[in-house]
């Protein structure tokens, strides 16, 4: 049996470009898809170069249709720019940024009030920078929001599953809104503090009741719906916005 074969590539659609991550496997179609801000081509194993180079074709076609009919979607695959001035709005909290280019060798960050200040490296691309930013921001904000976010996952625990929780840690995740792991470490991701109360809630719940069954088993989602009956609606709000989730 052939193993999973991936690579990389990038497309163009509409001017933008795209990362693609390619995967050859056994299947006998071809599927195009979106997820976080990845662009992904899933195709037969065996398929020649050429082939390839034509799926990626048909594939920007389909983004650039994707877009055309979801502009706030394309939005989301856009880099920003981030300037001195600009106004960050997550979870009901306003913080304006000041952004320094200087010449140094690292990128920091740091709160005054509602005033975040960024420290940024001349020596990185604007592509690293934007980077560099997202990532001084989601740490930023994330010590901001942590007090609250703690009292709510223990206020949730104490009313529910009351396990041992190791820690509670907010990490800027792209892969998924949140893990526990078996050793009772708590993670959400601070995109997370985007969505609305109610669907953190719903996130909180999910991994902790991780800390009773590590699987999706059909116990796990009872637990969940135990404490959380309507959990599958918070679910499709994340599914449909989380392109509007992010620094």
């Amino acid at each position: 049996m052939r193993k999973v074969q991936k690579y990389k590539a990038t497309i163009h659609p509409q001017g933008l470009e795209l990362p693609v991550d390619i995967t050859l496997e056994r299947r006998q179609d071809t599927r195009f898809g979106m997820t976080g801000r990845r662009v992904t081509l899933r195709l037969p194993t065996g398929v020649t170069a050429d082939a390839i180079r034509q799926q990626l074709s048909a594939l920007e076609v389909w983004v650039c249709k994707v877009f055309e009919e979801k502009p706030a979607l394309k939005e989301a695959f856009s880099e920003k720019i981030y300037r001195s001035g600009d106004v960050l709005e997550v979870g009901g909290r306003r913080y304006i940024l000041q952004v320094n280019i200087e010449t140094r060798g690292t990128h920091t960050a740091k709160m005054n009030g509602n005033m975040i200040s960024l420290q940024i490296s001349d020596r990185s691309t604007p592509l690293n920078r934007t980077k560099a930013i997202k990532s001084l921001l989601s740490r930023v904000v994330a010590g901001d929001f942590y007090p609250e976010i703690r009292r709510r996952v223990q206020d949730w625990n104490d009313r529910t599953f009351r396990q041992h929780i190791q820690s509670i840690n907010l990490k800027y995740n792209h892969s998924n809104w949140g893990s526990c792991s078996a050793r009772n470490n708590v993670n959400l991701s601070t995109r997370l503090l985007f969505a609305p109360v109610e669907v953190q809630d719903y996130v909180i719940l999910h991994e902790l009741a991780h800390l009773v069954e590590l699987n999706h088993s059909d116990r796990f989602w009872a637990l969940v719906a135990q404490h959380m009956p309507d959990y599958e609606e918070k679910e499709r709000w994340l599914k449909k916005n989380r392109h509007l989730c992010d620094f």
